[in-house]
């Protein structure tokens, strides 16, 4: 029986525990996640979706500010754990809590490509043919541990963040265990430095689009689904967007034709067919629907 402390907060990390929580061979003694937080326009306070899992199963939850505040490193060594699993936690772990026991990280790309806070979205952005979900040693550095086992994943050209991250996520609760089972056999790659790189938090001005590159466009629009989506500075928002053609130089928001209720729109290079369109604080409409209403014919500028 394998004896695990698991560190995680949101969606990815809570499917990973429920792996290891029903694993007969697995043993999760303690849970660590991120304090609850005020969450949607009521600011309801809210406890991630890990803690709700553990309180489920009755593990013991710890949800500290950091992993330095008082009796952390106490708890944690108290429970003489075999493994510590790390899966979107949102922290750094200190040397003395890596000491205690193999510190294991499900990270959602091929490192050391995309070390960070948005590897899935950074994948999309760059319309990568494949990624995947790497199993590393962690030390005192952002995702720069020694790499133990990777599984990859070749991206359908209309995939989506949503089922590319339920994608991963099934992935990296197979390789969690894997990992953890097969530890003994496992030699430890070192990162390749040359090949590493770095993605960063999104932050909702990187949804805002200009109609330059319709390429660009749809990798935004794969990668920001849900949030921040995909805008124009007027704050006219787009869905349903399909990539037409890449290559033609067009008038920018040109409408080049319907498509029963989509519009076909012009960008300086290529082109995009968008189905909704929801204009700043008003309702989403079809395409179609949006540029009858204000008279918009082929050749007239959708914006």
């Amino acid at each position: 029986m394998y004896k695990i402390v698991y560190m995680g907060t949101p969606h990815y990390a809570k499917e990973i525990l429920e792996t290891l929580v029903t694993a007969e061979d697995m043993e999760v003694l303690l849970v660590l996640t991120q304090p609850d937080r005020p969450v949607g326009r009521k600011k309801v306070l809210t406890p991630p979706p890990v803690k709700v899992l553990a309180a489920e199963h009755g593990i013991a939850v710890l949800q500290p500010n950091r992993l330095s505040d008082e009796g952390i490193f106490e708890a944690i060594e108290k429970v003489k754990p075999d493994f510590i699993i790390v899966a979107a936690f949102g922290q750094i772990l200190p040397k003395n809590i890596l000491d205690i026991a193999p510190c294991i990280n499900l990270h959602a790309s091929l490192l050391p490509q995309y070390r960070g806070a948005s590897p899935v979205q950074q994948s999309l952005l760059n319309g990568d043919e494949k990624t995947g979900v790497t199993s590393m040693l962690m030390e005192e550095g952002l995702d720069t541990g020694d790499i133990l086992e990777t599984i990859e994943f070749v991206i359908p050209k209309d995939m989506r963040l949503y089922a590319l991250m339920q994608q991963l996520t099934e992935d990296a609760c197979e390789l969690t265990l894997s990992t953890v089972r097969n530890f003994k056999n496992i030699t430890p790659q070192k990162q390749n430095e040359a090949q590493a790189t770095l993605c960063k938090k999104i932050k909702k001005s990187d949804g805002q689009i200009d109609f330059e590159d319709a390429q660009i466009i749809y990798n935004k629009y794969r990668a920001f689904e849900g949030w921040p989506g995909i805008f124009h500075k007027n704050g006219t928002k787009f869905d349903g967007v399909s990539l037409v053609e890449t290559e033609k130089e067009n008038r920018a928001y040109e409408i080049l034709a319907f498509e029963e209720d989509a519009v076909v729109v012009g960008c300086t290079k290529g082109a995009l067919k968008i189905a909704t369109l929801q204009p700043a604080s008003k309702k989403a409409m079809c395409a179609k629907a949006y540029c009858v209403g204000r008279g918009l014919k082929v050749g007239h500028t959708i914006i």
